[in-house]
């Protein structure tokens, strides 16, 4: 349980959980790498592009400020845990739990439950309290980016419970399929990002106000419709992340790579924020004209070709 010292950020109460679930660190860890990849994958074509995520758990303005960028990162990363316990469990790499419980639903006609579903419910127990402790227990930070960040953390989990699926495989003879197996799974967690990114374009500006006997996240303007537990919130707004600004948080765009046919947020315009854009071209190497051999390797030839790049001023 040593180890459990060597890993940065953690809050007493996670160092706690760690000593007393050391199987269960490295789902933890496994989601921590996973937050940083797929948040940047699902960003990659935008100005803000999750390469601050790279520096966690020494987050940089952008990821401290209550801004909607670290509501989708606070999303995420609470999906990510949950996410991974759950998994974990599936697949018997953890002593204390094992597949999910058989589905309450009746099955169809031309199916039964069986196969191994995943641990969503452990996955939540674990995933919330390892997640949700250091908003509960630090004393850094104001109460509202608090409240802000267990609520998105809450937006991460409902998405991800949301997403259990249904999922079969066929028996019968030759793969005829007369009888299916199924089982509740859940996506991989790029699907989960992307309905995120989704929420993340329509976050909801809010403050932390005392209503009746307790305070809470309620819309910044008065036209919008209630906070929904299903909505991520912020509570500034983001700089256009156009030029660096440490102060900001923003790295800018300068030496990024667009694309010159999109009319998207990737598009040359929008990336390098009208700056304009220098042309280079590229020589790739690819792999080509493969052909199988009996039996049982494949020969390629190597072709070269080049391509523009274009890369933001």
């Amino acid at each position: 349980s040593h180890h459990c010292r060597l890993l940065a950020g953690l809050v007493p109460d996670q160092f706690q959980m760690c000593r007393r679930n050391l199987e269960v660190m490295h789902s933890i860890v496994r989601a921590a790498r996973q937050t940083k990849s797929v948040c940047q994958k699902t960003f990659a074509d935008m100005r803000w592009n999750c390469s601050s995520v790279q520096r966690a758990p020494s987050f940089g303005p952008d990821l401290l400020k209550g801004t909607r960028e670290s509501a989708f990162v606070y999303a995420l990363a609470a999906a990510a845990v949950t996410h991974s316990i759950a998994q974990a469990c599936t697949s018997g790499e953890l002593p204390l739990c094992s597949c999910g419980s058989v589905p309450s639903e009746v099955p169809g006609p031309d199916f039964r439950w069986g196969g191994c579903g995943d641990n969503l419910r452990y996955g939540l127990q674990l995933g919330a309290a390892f997640a949700d402790s250091p908003l509960k227990s630090s004393k850094l930070g104001t109460q509202g980016l608090k409240a802000m960040n267990l609520h998105n953390n809450a937006v991460g989990r409902q998405v991800l419970s949301d997403s259990l699926d249904t999922k079969c495989k066929c028996h019968g003879v030759s793969g005829s399929c007369s009888v299916k197996t199924c089982w509740k799974g859940l996506p991989n967690l790029a699907e989960i990002a992307s309905d995120l990114k989704s929420k993340y374009l329509a976050a909801i500006k809010v403050t932390h106000r005392l209503i009746g006997p307790r305070k809470q996240l309620i819309p910044k303007e008065m036209d919008v419709r209630p906070v929904k537990e299903t909505d991520l919130v912020y509570l500034i707004n983001s700089p256009d992340y156009c030029t660096p600004n440490l102060h900001l948080g923003s790295l800018g765009t300068q030496d990024r790579q667009c694309n010159k046919t999109s009319v998207g947020s990737d598009s040359c315009n929008l990336m390098c924020c009208g700056r304009g854009y220098n042309t280079y071209t590229e020589e790739v190497v690819e792999r080509c004209h493969c052909k199988y051999h009996w039996c049982c390797y494949v020969v390629c030839k190597k072709c070269r070709r080049k391509v523009e790049r274009y890369v933001c001023k």
